[in-house]
C-alpha cells in the first residue's frame, strides 16, 4: 500500500485518527466523487472557488474548462486546494452539540500544469469524459483541434493530498445516554434515473450503452 508524505498541511489538527494518506482510499473518494471544488487566490489578491467535473489520470488529478476563463487561466501554474466530499449518512445524536455526518473527503495541494501538447489534452478530455460516462468516448465523434484548443486542461499531481472519513453511529457523552431523544443515521445513497432521449434526435438510435444503468464507483 503506497503511503503519501505528510505535510504541514495534510497533518489532520483535529481528530487525527480519521486521517488517511495510502493512494488507495483517495483514489476511490476521487473515483465515485463527480465533483471538487477548486480553490485559488485570483489576480486581484481576492479567494475563488471553482466547482467543476474531474477525472483521474494515475496520479494525477485532471479538471478542465474553457480556454476563455479568467479563473482557469490562474489557476495553472499557482497554488490551488482541492476538495472533494462524499457524504455517506446523516448523524443525529441524542443532543445537537454531537450531531454530525459520516463522511468521506479529500484535500490536494499543488501547482497545477497546463496540458498544452494537442494529442496529451485530446487523451486527457477523453479520461475527464470517461471519468463522468465510462465508455462515452468510445459513442462519439472524435474532438477536432479547435474545440481542444478551446478548452484548458490542468494536471495536478496528487503527492501532498490527505483524506479523511467519519462513519460509525453518533458518540454521546455517558450523561445523555439515558436521555428519551432517538439517536441513529438518516443514510444517503444517489440513485440516476432512467436516461431521457433529447427531443431534437433526428436519428432513430437506442439509448447508449453507456447511459444504460449508470452508477458510480464505490
Amino acid at each position: 500500500m503506497t503511503e503519501l508524505d505528510r505535510s504541514e498541511r495534510t497533518t489532520l489538527k483535529r481528530i487525527p485518527e480519521r486521517g488517511h494518506f495510502d493512494r488507495a482510499t483517495i483514489n476511490s473518494i476521487i473515483d465515485e466523487a463527480m465533483i471538487c471544488h477548486v480553490g485559488i487566490v485570483d489576480e486581484d489578491g481576492r479567494p475563488v472557488v471553482i466547482p467543476t467535473f474531474h477525472g483521474r489520470d494515475g496520479d494525477d488529478l485532471l479538471i478542465h474548462g474553457s480556454a476563455a476563463s479568467r479563473l482557469l487561466r490562474t489557476a495553472r501554474n499557482t497554488e490551488v486546494c482541492v476538495t472533494i466530499t462524499l457524504i455517506d449518512s446523516l448523524v443525529l445524536a441524542r443532543t445537537a452539540f454531537h450531531h454530525s455526518a459520516n463522511y468521506r473527503s479529500v484535500v490536494i495541494f499543488g501547482v497545477p500544469e497546463q496540458i498544452t501538447d494537442d494529442a496529451e489534452a485530446d487523451a486527457a478530455l477523453a479520461t475527464l469524459v470517461n471519468a463522468l460516462v465510462p465508455g462515452r468516448m468510445d459513442e462519439v465523434r472524435p474532438n477536432t483541434t479547435k474545440e481542444i484548443r478551446s478548452t484548458i486542461v490542468l494536471r495536478l499531481p496528487i503527492t501532498e493530498a490527505s483524506a479523511k472519513i467519519r462513519s460509525g453511529p453518533p458518540v454521546d457523552d455517558e450523561e445523555d445516554m439515558d436521555a428519551p431523544v432517538w439517536a441513529g443515521l438518516i443514510p444517503i445513497s444517489t440513485t440516476f434515473g432512467e436516461p431521457v432521449t433529447a427531443a431534437d434526435m433526428r436519428v432513430d438510435v437506442p439509448v447508449a450503452k453507456s447511459a444504460q444503468g449508470y452508477a458510480r464507483p464505490r
